[in-house]
């Protein structure tokens, strides 16, 4: 008997074995499991400059180094020129204008307002050199700054107020033999400190991302994914994927998080589900500007205050400026919550010369679209940025101060501290009229938050949202969100519902229980 019982037990974990081994589907890595492994893989790169000839020659000056690359790399150039990184604008097709080209050159701001006569102090953020109010940059192959993007010893710097150059105390050659695909630091010296310092701007990019933890973004920690920005923000052509909302008005060309991880990348169906009307950014960044912070508002009226006669800062205890005589007041924040719109990728933009119809309320620089009931909107986190700047209140335009010169006297406002006269010059600059009268009007800008995206554990829970007391969407009221909103109709009903089921419940079992016993009693007789 024993075996029997034996035999049987071993034909038994044959057959369970035989059951799995058939049964076993071919294995499918998750999408995580795939981009981990993609991005895991160190770039190598595929030539070493430092072994060409061409680049042993002693180079003076960053034109030099640009006529070698060309030398090589004929057409580069050609895409550089035509990209918007070079030429400060791009075409696009602006709601109530038509198609404009639309760009730093006629885009005006609410933080150092615009470029127009102010080129040469702006161009430290331009891929190139040489740049004038006059254009002479934008026509000149030489002038195309190569180093800036490709420069892999992170020694690279551009010279302040140069119309773009570098310093000259710079070794060219050394940087030259050792360019490469693009660094996080290629990128973010430029775009970590728009505005005129670290995250002012963005809120979400900040010098604190060269080397950073999974705990600031996950994806370009060092103990994260350790992505770099062209990993996401690809190339071709020279043409970047991805762009910024202060000077785009179409939905195309964007950089989405489902290009890596789809619109489906939870376990949790219920989840996937809140893909088609938020978008990723809003559960995933909680907050922004987690390690240092970011300019708020700034009142331009306060500007031109002297100390014995000359200009002056105040800072707060972060070492942040309160005050500068050449900017006015600012106000920063930390760990700052988002606010939420409805964005479907398209946008309205105040270019120069444009009419103010209604001063009354604050003007909207950069109107991001979108609604609910807008298929191709979703929920976005969104930095908004206040100000007050000048305008003109007779011809009703936002005024272009002319802010940088080389000396004074020439009407800059940053050395002459005189709004009349940087008005005046400025607006010639930009050969828009000017009444001579000058007044402040309130201003707001939009910047959607993509970076310092946080770990799964430290995302937004469910309550974040679906709370009746201090949701992160209460300013969202054209939709009814359950869990947060209130209706006498739906609640009441709701109740009553329930009721009248209880109610039913109770009816029906009644019913049975009666005609069971009726049955009973009709048999026994």
């Amino acid at each position: 008997m024993r075996k029997i019982v034996l035999v049987l037990a071993f034909i038994g974990l044959l057959v369970v074995i035989a059951i799995g081994f058939f049964s076993q589907k071919d294995y499918e890595p998750t999408t995580l499991m795939k981009l981990k492994e993609k991005y895991s893989k160190k770039y190598t790169p595929s030539v070493d400059h430092s072994k060409f000839a061409v680049l042993q020659q002693k180079f003076s000056t960053p034109q030099q180094v640009t006529a070698t690359c060309i030398s090589c790399h004929n057409q580069r150039h050609k895409e550089v020129m035509q990209s918007n990184h070079w030429n400060w604008e791009r075409e696009e097709y602006v709601e109530g204008k038509g198609i404009v080209y639309l760009g730093k050159r006629n885009a005006i701001n609410n933080f150092c307002i615009g470029t127009q006569g102010n080129e040469e102090s702006c161009a430290k953020c331009h891929i190139g050199y040489g740049m004038t109010s006059g254009g002479k940059s934008f026509t000149d192959s030489t002038n195309v700054d190569c180093l800036v993007c490709h420069d892999n010893t992170e020694t690279y710097v551009k010279a302040p107020e140069k119309g773009g150059l570098p310093l000259s105390t710079l070794d060219f050659n050394a940087i030259a033999q050792s360019v490469g695909k693009p660094k996080l630091s290629n990128c973010g010296v430029c775009h970590f400190y728009g505005g005129g310092g670290n995250n002012v701007k963005h809120g979400d990019l900040d010098e604190a991302m060269f080397e950073t933890t999974k705990d600031i973004d996950v994806h370009m920690g060092t103990d994260g994914a350790k992505l770099q920005c062209v990993d996401c923000h690809t190339t071709e052509k020279h043409n970047i994927a991805g762009k910024v909302y202060s000077l785009s008005s179409m939905n195309m060309n964007r950089n989405n998080c489902e290009q890596c991880h789809t619109a489906t990348p939870h376990e949790d169906n219920i989840l996937n589900e809140h893909t088609i009307k938020v978008a990723c950014q809003s559960c995933h960044i909680p907050t922004y500007a987690k390690a240092n912070s970011t300019k708020m508002s700034w009142d331009w009226s306060t500007a031109g205050k002297l100390k014995n006669g000359e200009p002056y800062e105040e800072d707060d205890s972060l070492g942040n400026h309160t005050y500068l005589s050449i900017k006015g007041s600012f106000s920063w924040d930390r760990n700052v919550v988002p606010d939420y719109i409805w964005f479907n990728g398209t946008a309205t933009h105040y270019l120069e010369g444009d009419q103010i119809t209604d001063t009354t309320k604050p003007l909207v620089l950069n109107q991001l679209h979108g609604s609910y009931a807008d298929d191709e909107s979703k929920i976005y986190p969104v930095k908004i940025h206040v100000a007050k700047q000048p305008y003109d209140p007779v011809n009703k335009i936002l005024i272009q101060p002319k802010l940088f010169a080389d000396k004074e006297g020439e009407g800059a406002f940053w050395l002459d501290f005189n709004w009349q006269t940087a008005a005046t010059e400025g607006m010639k600059d930009a050969n828009l009229p000017f009444s001579g009268k000058i007044s402040f009007i309130n201003t707001e800008m939009y910047w959607p938050v993509n970076h310092m995206v946080a770990t799964k554990e430290n995302s937004l829970s469910c309550n974040s949202c679906h709370t009746r007391e201090n949701s992160r969407l209460a300013g969202l009221n054209d939709f009814y969100m359950p869990g947060r909103d209130y209706s006498e109709i739906v609640e009441v009903g709701g109740v009553w519902l329930l009721i009248i089921t209880f109610l039913g419940v109770i009816a029906h079992g009644s019913v049975r229980i009666f005609m069971e016993v009726k049955a009973k009693k009709g048999g026994k007789q």
